[in-house]
């Protein structure tokens, strides 16, 4: 358990994610990342040098025209100390009836990020954090590789200056297996996600890419991160 908090705690240091008198907006969508980046950040918060404060913002999309259930989620807000907004959209409408994408991921995700920034500007947040963690930036890094050509992944720290804020990720030095261990040693709450293209999207693809190569390979996944790290792959390597 303290391997994660600690892990957010190296991550905030190593690449300047949080600073003194900061007000994160923490991106919660109910799934185990989120869940388990909003209960470390707020166990860091209180013995952390920097002193910050969060607010957990909830953009639901609505998947098949009813809204999301978040209760638990607030009540573990509630425990927390940390205060939540709701916003509820039409990501889903938007998705699947309207624009009827045959690749619907990208399209929801941009979406869906849009709502997180605007939510964040509207609380008086200067930082969003997001749940992606150690697999996410590999899965993400091969993704790009191989439709793009391109050898980067996402970054953990980014300013969008379009919003004036800054997007942070405090789990990139953890593990997925990491991440649900915590949320399970904890007991915290999850909300299964109901989008009809959970299990089915490209990144599942690289996700059974990766677990192959993981049995081929024991550590691959931990090694080509520390390799982009090596490398300085999109901000990886370089400190504030």
């Amino acid at each position: 358990m303290k391997s994660v908090e600690g892990k957010v705690r190296k991550a905030a240091g190593l690449y300047g994610l949080i600073e003194d008198g900061d007000r994160i907006a923490v991106g919660v969508s109910g799934g185990k990342d989120s869940v388990a980046l909003l209960h470390a950040l707020a166990s860091l918060s209180r013995y952390s040098e920097s002193e910050f404060t969060l607010v957990a913002v909830i953009a639901d999309e609505r998947f098949g025209g009813a809204d999301t259930d978040y209760t638990s989620i607030l009540k573990l807000c509630d425990d927390l100390s940390v205060s939540a907004v709701i916003r509820r959209s039409n990501i889903s409408e938007v998705v699947f009836d309207i624009k009827n994408e045959l690749n619907p991921c990208s399209l929801c995700a941009r979406m869906r990020r849009g709502i997180l920034h605007d939510m964040a500007v509207d609380a008086g947040c200067g930082k969003i954090a997001l749940g992606h963690h150690m697999d996410d930036a590999v899965e993400t890094l091969f993704l790009n590789l191989f439709h793009q050509s391109r050898l980067e992944s996402f970054r953990p720290k980014t300013y969008l200056s379009r919003k004036n804020i800054t997007m942070i990720r405090p789990l990139v030095l953890c593990s997925e297996e990491e991440t649900r261990a915590y949320v399970r040693r904890l007991g915290l709450p999850v909300v299964k996600s109901r989008c009809p293209m959970d299990g089915r999207s490209e990144r599942e693809t690289i996700k059974s890419f990766i677990r192959e190569k993981e049995k081929e390979y024991p550590g691959f996944t931990r090694r080509t991160f520390h390799a982009m790290q090596s490398g300085g792959i999109s901000g990886f390597g370089v400190t504030r």
